[in-house]
């Protein structure tokens, strides 16, 4: 599912982060004058602010906007959810997918908000440890359901491209809260994420 773009380019916020991304250019022995490299500066800064809109957004409003009384409690997960984000450290992407569940409480979430909710907060500078706890405590903070659970597998650039140099390498991430602290409801969730229902 495209994620809609709902960042709003301020002129004076393109206009400092080019001037930076035009040193940094510099800073590397290039030169942000030549043809290939004149427009570098502005797209950059663009692109910066639309990884970054997470900050502009509230996943919790972004919920209760779809809100539903429904007298339902059984496990409702929405798996294989594709993430981007940036790793604070080093300024490199980090991708992958997230699976998370919940088990209502009287109230469920159009399914659409859940993908929602993890771009908000991937699209922020991030650690995957931070990231899937702010999804987490967001639904669970929000809907007050009998429990979240939330699995998150990704690949991180800043060890692909540099240091260890690792391709193949993926971090997992995972955080519960409620129900799925009992062993047997865990268990049933981290089954079904990797099973083929087709």
């Amino acid at each position: 599912m495209p994620f809609q773009n709902v960042v709003k380019y301020e002129e004076a916020t393109t206009e400092l982060l080019s001037e930076h991304f035009a040193q940094i250019i510099e800073g590397i022995q290039e030169d942000p004058s030549r043809d290939g490299l004149l427009k570098t500066p502005v797209r950059a800064a663009k692109a910066m602010q639309f990884l970054t809109q997470g900050y502009a957004m509230d996943a919790e409003r972004i919920l209760r906007s779809a809100m539903f009384a429904e007298d339902y409690s059984e496990m409702v997960i929405v798996k294989d959810i594709e993430l981007y984000s940036l790793c604070e450290h080093h300024l490199l992407p980090f991708f992958g997918k997230a699976h998370v569940a919940y088990i209502p409480d009287g109230y469920i979430v159009g399914l659409s908000k859940i993908p929602r909710v993890i771009e908000v907060f991937s699209r922020r500078l991030q650690v995957q440890e931070r990231l899937t706890d702010q999804i987490l405590q967001s639904i669970h903070n929000t809907l007050n359901p009998l429990g979240v659970a939330i699995v998150i597998e990704a690949r991180h650039m800043c060890m692909m491209m540099r240091g260890v140099q690792k391709q193949s390498s993926v971090t997992t991430t995972s955080a519960f809260t409620g129900a799925f602290k009992a062993e047997r409801t865990r268990n049933e969730f981290l089954k079904l994420i990797t099973s083929d229902l087709g």
